[in-house]
């Protein structure tokens, strides 16, 4: 088979699809900003820097590329700590300070949660949470243009206990 237009053409066409269709979650921790961005705001809290898990970060990728066929926010049930996120070229980074935006409706001296949501700042706490020590996290474009994201944490610990 000698080299021609037409054969260009179907390679070209069959690599276009490939691109298009299939998912390719990203799981480099300075892609986006995810170690950075977390590592910043824990910083702001005087608590230590969180390590990067290359284990983690597969499992991540592997759920990311799931969730890429329906973009649903539906948590993996899996072994970690999560937070999931999604929007038009999320990034790691701005997904991190979306989680953070719930630190408004977390009591400190009470150690809960307040308004109208009785969860609404398990997001941040897990950030947060002084016990976790390991981060992976990843993302993959879904179907309908959104970009799914998820971060996993490790030591998996209970959201309620105290972040600091």
């Amino acid at each position: 088979m000698g080299f021609n237009k037409q054969n260009l053409i179907a390679v070209c066409s069959t690599t276009l699809i490939l691109i298009t269709y299939v998912p390719l979650a990203s799981t480099v921790e300075d892609d986006s900003g995810f170690l950075k961005a977390h590592n910043e705001i824990r910083k702001e809290h005087g608590l230590p820097p969180l390590h990067w898990n290359k284990t983690i970060a597969q499992y991540a990728k592997n759920y990311a590329n799931k969730r890429s066929v329906d973009c649903a926010m539906e948590h993996s049930e899996g072994p970690y700590a999560e937070n999931i996120a999604s929007g038009l070229g999320m990034t790691g980074e701005a997904a991190t300070k979306y989680w953070c935006t719930e630190k408004a409706e977390y009591d400190y001296n009470t150690n809960k949660c307040t308004g109208p949501e009785e969860d609404g700042c398990r997001h941040y706490t897990q950030v947060v949470t002084r016990a976790t020590t390991q981060l992976g996290c990843a993302r993959a474009k879904c179907k309908n243009g959104d970009m799914f994201v998820t971060c996993n944490y490790d030591p998996f610990t209970d959201w309620d206990q105290r972040p600091y």
